[in-house]
């Protein structure tokens, strides 16, 4: 029986327009309630997801690369769900926010690798695939920046899940012009570039995502070396 504090959290969470994902996520997490699935299992289904959206973009032509796009929305709302699945039924666990956080790590430095294989393949241009995988190595660094940072601030592997659930409860709001800044770029974007990724697939531009991702990963990965940025929740 699910407590009813929580189901009413839940349906009037989405009071704000973005990130967009939240508003889908609030929708299927119901379902995924009902159904019984656990928050891990939530979690892999998204990693799969992910990876089979990255493997769709890796074959080239724009009827594949809608199809992945598809895929990798599914897994970002997914990726929402395993965590509202979580609080509300109190599952969270140190292990969860750990595979979490490998699976985001995996779908996104895959994304850039296969959409590089994709484009180069197509247009038999190496520098795409070089790109693609700039953006995957910024992906990768910026994971392990964050799994520094976070055993340097919280070591305690219980304490470090019981803070990472108080900011999903208390979200950080920003509170200046520069706090919106990193708050756009650092938090809203990553949360809906699945949403882009798809307006992009449909017009068969997504390989402007290659030169803006090799460049971007590595901003993204240098700017959470700054405590600022750390702390929002999407």
């Amino acid at each position: 029986m699910l407590k009813s504090d929580s189901t009413t959290e839940l349906r009037h969470a989405p009071d704000q327009l973005f990130p967009l994902t939240r508003h889908l996520s609030h929708r299927l997490t119901p379902a995924l309630l009902r159904a019984r699935f656990t928050p891990n299992t939530i979690t892999w289904l998204s990693l799969f997801a992910g990876l089979a959206g990255g493997a769709c973009f890796a074959a080239g032509p724009r009827d594949w690369g809608v199809a992945g796009a598809l895929l990798l929305v599914a897994a970002y709302v997914l990726d929402n769900c395993d965590g509202e699945v979580a609080r509300i039924r109190n599952m969270s666990s140190a292990f969860g926010a750990k595979l979490d956080d490998v699976a985001d790590w995996l779908i996104d430095g895959f994304f850039f690798a296969a959409l590089g294989y994709g484009v180069a393949s197509a247009r038999q241009e190496p520098v795409w695939l070089w790109l693609g995988l700039a953006a995957s190595a910024g992906a990768t660094i910026d994971y392990v920046v964050d799994y520094f940072k976070d055993r340097a601030e919280t070591p305690d592997a219980e304490e470090a899940g019981r803070l990472r659930e108080e900011q999903a409860r208390n979200p950080r709001k920003p509170e200046d012009s520069l706090d919106w800044v990193v708050y756009i770029f650092h938090k809203l974007s990553r949360a809906d570039f699945c949403i882009i990724v798809l307006v992009l697939a449909l017009f068969d531009f997504t390989w402007i995502l290659l030169p803006l991702g090799a460049a971007g990963a590595q901003a993204y990965w240098v700017a959470d070396l700054f405590s600022r940025v750390r702390g929002w929740h999407t």
